[in-house]
């Protein structure tokens, strides 16, 4: 009877075996879908950062629009000057009868002239003629009488009204009076405020005429209007071929026939002082043209042989203040002498032509080429769009062509993100993040390598802290505590992992930072005095724990004694801490830092950090490595007891290598861990992104600077991308560190897989 139920039994088991079977299946299908899934998710998110972030890197580009002839008008004498609206719709020439021809840039048909006249009422023909930011001209007229104005041009039809024009051409300056005695050969005027106006004038002999007016109002609003006139000159071999004067109207720089750039300091009207003097070409190559860089810091020198670099005032060593003409940045050379230099008005772009008729596009800081840009025939004259998304040019043949400019992030490069950049009012290359300013001018300042360095160091603090900490904890807990209070200990540190990175990082912030920064000897102190303590209480344990009174503490229980030992080595850090800081310090630790190793003390600093995050990643730490003790086959540790080694000999010995290969990935998930942390971070630190491995310094890292600086960031600009790029290497660095946690957890698998 039994036979026959175990028989009639068995297709009741085969179903049941099948469907076992079917169900692995399913769960083995389940498990593989959703880890493929993952790792799907996480390339997306990868690529959709890289596609964000790989743009900084793309090439500018010059797509020409248009090339035409000027049409509907009645002709015009040799263009002086041209240019374009920022919408590349209508373009502008300035003739050398005094006539402004507005035309549409894409058909070349006239829609507008306007004739201008010298301040005497005639119109004798320009001279010469200067552009200046803001569709600002400086005009010398062939009479010798001086002009400036500023050029208004309709955008869309949406200044068509009565009270705007559709074009208009607003003067800023006529002189008719104390004209200088020769014919000048150059004027420039400059608007540092509405009511006073300064005039620079080059005339034959390298000398020049400085001229200012000033408004003084009273206090029962009176005005007074005085003039001032200054001449002065040039005492150097050759002669002055090109001239540049800033928008405030406090830097003269001239360039000579012989290379030599010369600067003057305008500030006092009454007696300009020449600065400086300084050869820019080592064969003497002349100077055919400068231009100031957007901001007035440095200028742009183009040379007959070429030659195209950027100068800006630098501290000399030893002379405190005083500051001499450098060449910062060598730009890419041309084939023939640089004639024009046109700087962008939105970045430190600078388009330059040269006598074969191509112009280069360079960006100052980052020193790249962006492009050449060329017609079918050589350019003489071109302009750039107020936006600068777009340049104009007249050729050899009068006709003009319209390129569209896409240039997006020109200040990018592997250099100016990783490597020493020298920025304008710089001494010397240095790495800097500076993402903003108050000024339209500003020079962004994009470089990764502090915030690179921040994340380290504040991960490498951190890590210092957190790891000896949870890894004796865990060794302990694992092999030296009882199982009674392991269960309530283990617990209680795993639960720590469940307290909110945002509240650790308001406490550090708010709490732990002003506590330190008034007792830092104390904690330094603290540093050397609290170990000592706690092994001085082991000694002392291991020669009296045979008294009587000891042998009740049970085995497991001995931890206890150390808490007296930690108290005691506390005060002691407390009251030793007060008297070193007067005995040695004076009484004031953070200056006589600063007085010895010019160390500056920061209360947010890398201290705060190692206790904060280092608080954050022990309890990741101590539970993966406890578990990976905990998991070491019993028998091993046993058979190590029974052969007569000590607990400590056990756990050291032999425990400790068994469970090497999960340490150590609880070590290196830990530091995963530290490296990505946000908020911490950015509570608890001063958020400079500075260089110095000092733990009284604070730091940026990536992760911080992203939650910082995305809120700010227009989308899809520079800063965006950077900071998009940032989180690729944040992904990178993850990927490293698994990547080397896995092949080490594998050697170490390998080397101890015997035991």
């Amino acid at each position: 009877m039994g036979l026959r139920s175990r028989i009639e039994s068995l297709p009741d088991t085969n179903r049941f075996l099948a469907r076992a079977k079917r169900n692995d299946r399913l769960a083995a299908w389940l498990i593989n879908i959703g880890g493929l899934l993952v790792v799907i998710s996480v390339i997306g998110i990868l690529l959709l950062i890289l596609k964000v972030a790989t743009p900084l890197f793309f090439p500018p580009d010059a797509t020409h629009i248009s090339t035409v002839r000027l049409t509907g008008a009645a002709p015009i004498g040799k263009i002086l000057n041209i240019g374009i609206d920022e919408n590349l719709k209508s373009g502008f020439v300035i003739d050398e009868h005094g006539t402004i021809t507005i035309f549409d840039s894409r058909t070349g048909t006239v829609s507008d002239t306007i004739p201008l006249q010298a301040p005497t009422g005639t119109n004798p023909g320009i001279a010469a003629i200067t552009a200046a930011p803001g569709r600002h001209f400086d005009i010398l007229w062939k009479d010798g009488s001086f002009s400036a104005i500023k050029l208004t041009l309709d955008r869309d039809g949406e200044s068509r009204t009565e009270e705007q024009p559709v074009n208009e051409v607003e003067t800023l300056l006529g002189e008719t009076e104390d004209r200088p005695a020769a014919m000048p050969l150059l004027s420039l005027a400059r608007f540092a405020e509405a009511d006073s106006p300064a005039r620079i004038d080059l005339l034959p002999g390298n000398r020049f005429v400085f001229s200012k007016q000033t408004t003084v109002t009273d206090l029962m609003g009176n005005e007074t209007r005085t003039s001032s006139r200054t001449p002065f000159a040039a005492t150097i071999q050759g002669n002055i071929t090109a001239a540049a004067l800033d928008s405030k109207a406090e830097f003269l720089y001239a360039g000579t026939d012989t290379g030599h750039l010369l600067r003057w300091d305008l500030s006092d009207v009454e007696s300009p002082q020449l600065l400086d003097s300084v050869q820019t070409s080592d064969k003497g190559s002349a100077i055919t043209s400068l231009n100031l860089v957007l901001g007035d810091v440095s200028v742009a020198v183009g040379n007959a042989d070429g030659s195209f670099s950027t100068w800006f005032p630098v501290s000399e060593t030893g002379l405190g203040s005083s500051k001499m003409l450098t060449r910062i940045h060598p730009l890419t050379g041309h084939s023939s002498a640089v004639t024009a230099i046109l700087p962008s008005p939105r970045n430190k772009t600078l388009y330059s032509l040269n006598k074969s008729g191509s112009v280069n596009v360079d960006h100052m800081t980052s020193e790249r080429h962006l492009m050449s840009v060329k017609g079918t025939l050589p350019l003489l004259l071109f302009g750039v769009s107020p936006r600068d998304n777009g340049m104009i040019a007249l050729d050899a043949d009068n006709r003009i062509s319209v390129w569209r400019i896409a240039n997006p992030h020109p200040e990018i490069s592997f250099r100016t993100l990783f490597g020493p950049v020298w920025y304008e009012n710089y001494d010397k290359p240095d790495y800097v993040w500076q993402s903003s300013s108050a000024n339209d001018d500003f020079e962004p300042k994009l470089s990764l390598t502090p915030l690179v360095f921040g994340t380290l160091k504040g991960t490498f603090y951190a890590m210092v802290f957190a790891i000896p900490l949870a890894l004796f904890g865990a060794i302990y807990t694992s092999q030296f505590m009882g199982p009674r209070l392991k269960k309530v200990v283990k617990p209680a540190i795993e639960i720590m992992a469940a307290i909110p990175s945002v509240v650790i990082g308001f406490l550090a912030g708010l709490w732990l930072a002003p506590l330190i920064d008034d007792g830092i000897v104390s904690v330094l102190v603290g540093i050397i005095v609290v170990p000592l303590g706690i092994l001085l209480s082991i000694l002392l344990w291991k020669k009296f724990r045979a008294r009587s009174i000891l042998k009740r503490i049970s085995v497991g229980y001995e931890f206890l004694l150390l808490v007296p030992a930690l108290l005691l080595g506390i005060y002691a850090s407390h009251l030793l801490g007060g008297v070193l800081e007067t005995a040695l310090f004076a009484g004031d630790f953070k200056l006589w830092l600063f007085d010895s190793f010019g160390a500056r003390f920061d209360q947010r600093n890398s201290i705060i950090i190692a206790f904060a995050l280092g608080l954050a990643v022990i309890p990741l730490i101590f539970t993966m490595a406890d578990d990976a003790l905990s998991n070491v086959p019993k028998n091993l540790s046993a058979a190590s007891l029974a052969i007569g080694a000590s607990r400590w000999q056990t756990a050291w010995r032999v425990v400790l290598p068994s469970a090497l290969p999960g340490i150590f990935s609880a070590v290196m998930i830990g530091f995963g861990r530290a490296i990505g942390e946000t908020m911490i971070v950015l509570m608890a630190t001063g958020n400079t992104p500075i260089i110095n491995w000092s733990i009284f310094n604070g730091f940026r890292s990536l992760s911080a600077n992203i939650a910082v600086e995305i809120p700010e960031a227009p989308v899809f600009g520079t800063l965006y991308r950077v900071l998009f790029l940032s989180a690729v290497l944040l992904f990178i660095f993850t990927f490293i560190i698994n990547t080397v946690a896995e092949v080490l957890r594998q050697n170490f698998r390998k080397k101890y897989g015997r035991f």
